[in-house]
């Protein structure tokens, strides 16, 4: 990385680790933790839309699912039989017997146990999208279309969650949510360290699409949004490489669902709809979408006047996030991160961009047996540069004959 990349790195670290845990209260910290959640899919859609160039519209999906993977484990651990004695079936979810299910369906009986259900928070999602990727880029589907064909999987996402109220909580989700192995989530203590727990899970998920960024996968990424057919025609398979960033995007989705439903305590569809998929967008769009850290900033900066906003005016957040959003693509379509780098970074110390201080002069070495040469060094660039410029010779002006001629129509010359 550059020494400003670094330097970011550091600057949000302390952000993230020290100045906000010291100056917030555990509300407002919980809050941020909550903020930071998004910010898993915000990355993601870096690397899928603005790295390479396919947008979606359903990464609320994904980050439902991760979101319902850890909110059944940490629902099963609430519903032991001496906790929900007073139901008609103990050792069920609460919704389940409200809605006369006698029986643990057979496919929530695996997430008794937490490797079982940290591999599905990975694995579920990362497969869907897998199947999403295959049916839709094998077949060339891209662009608006696969914008619309996403936002309607998120849709029959929401009707399917609410339409099994009595396996999933319906509209209401699944909510109650208490302890993971014992320990109280609910507990101030909990919420601080879930959201050191948060923020790590985020630097890691940062570093490596660091790494990909950085790596021949990302230089692929980009030459596939601006010359898909050159790249196709290089002899890359495009569907692949779409597939993989897709499905990358859709597991840091997941991991940003799970550590929701750690710190806020529940799950429901009203995450996993078309409207929060839109804002996710919107969040990676604020920050920048070809900026990895812009995707944190934004999603904490959009959040926070989401907060504000529905506080004071809760009937015009709706109409504030529009407006927002047509604003960042009219004024500066690459977001924050393109003003940082137009208005401030230049004013910046020189530091900052590993500049030295000093106009760069010649440094010269001398000993006992030379004498300085940045003089005569000078004097003879003078002499070059001010030597008229002769005739060149023509050299291999003939046209081939037909003799010279290779297979294939190539000439030697």
């Amino acid at each position: 990385m550059s020494r400003q990349e670094v330097l970011g790195y550091v600057l949000l670290a302390v952000i993230l680790l020290a100045i906000i845990p010291l100056s917030l209260d555990v509300f407002r910290l919980n809050l941020i933790g909550k903020y930071l959640t998004y910010a898993f899919v915000a990355l993601g859609l870096v690397l899928c839309w603005g790295y390479g160039g396919i947008l979606s519209l359903g990464q609320g999906v994904f980050f439902g699912l991760g979101g319902y993977c850890m909110a059944m484990f940490l629902k099963l651990e609430a519903s032991d039989p001496e906790s929900t004695k007073i139901q008609s079936t103990p050792g069920i979810p609460d919704f389940m017997d409200w809605n006369q299910i006698t029986e643990l369906p057979w496919w929530w009986e695996p997430f008794r146990q937490l490797p079982f259900a940290l591999s599905a928070i990975v694995l579920l999602p990362t497969l869907f999208a897998f199947i999403i990727g295959v049916a839709m880029f094998k077949l060339r589907v891209g662009g608006v279309y696969f914008a619309i064909i996403t936002q309607a999987i998120a849709a029959i996402m929401t009707i399917l969650i609410i339409g099994q109220q009595g396996y999933t909580g319906g509209v209401n989700g699944i909510t109650d949510l208490r302890t993971l192995l014992g320990w109280d989530i609910r507990s101030d203590s909990a919420k601080v360290i879930l959201y050191y727990v948060c923020s790590a899970a985020l630097f890691i998920c940062l570093l490596l699409s660091q790494f990909i960024r950085y790596k021949k996968l990302g230089r692929i990424l980009v030459a596939m949004r601006d010359r898909e057919d050159r790249v196709r025609f290089s002899g890359y398979d495009v569907a692949n490489f779409k597939i993989f960033v897709f499905c990358l995007s859709a597991m840091f989705s997941a991991i940003g669902g799970a550590m929701f439903t750690l710190q806020v305590g529940f799950m429901s569809p009203s995450f996993v709809g078309i409207v929060p998929s839109i804002e996710m967008v919107i969040y990676c769009a604020v920050g920048g979408r070809l900026s990895l850290l812009g995707a944190v900033y934004g999603t904490l900066l959009v959040n926070w006047a989401k907060t504000i906003f529905s506080e004071t005016f809760p009937e015009l957040w709706l109409f504030a996030m529009g407006a927002l959003f047509i604003a960042v693509v009219m004024a500066f379509p690459n977001g924050l991160a393109s003003l940082f780098k137009r208005y401030i970074e230049p004013k910046l110390p020189a530091w900052y961009s590993g500049k030295t201080a000093g106009l760069g002069a010649s440094i010269m070495r001398t000993d006992s047996s030379k004498e300085t040469v940045g003089k005569e060094a000078l004097e003879e660039k003078n002499r070059v540069v001010s030597k008229p410029i002769s005739k060149p010779e023509t050299v291999g002006t003939m046209a081939p004959s037909s003799d010279e001629k290779l297979e294939g129509g190539v000439y030697v010359d």
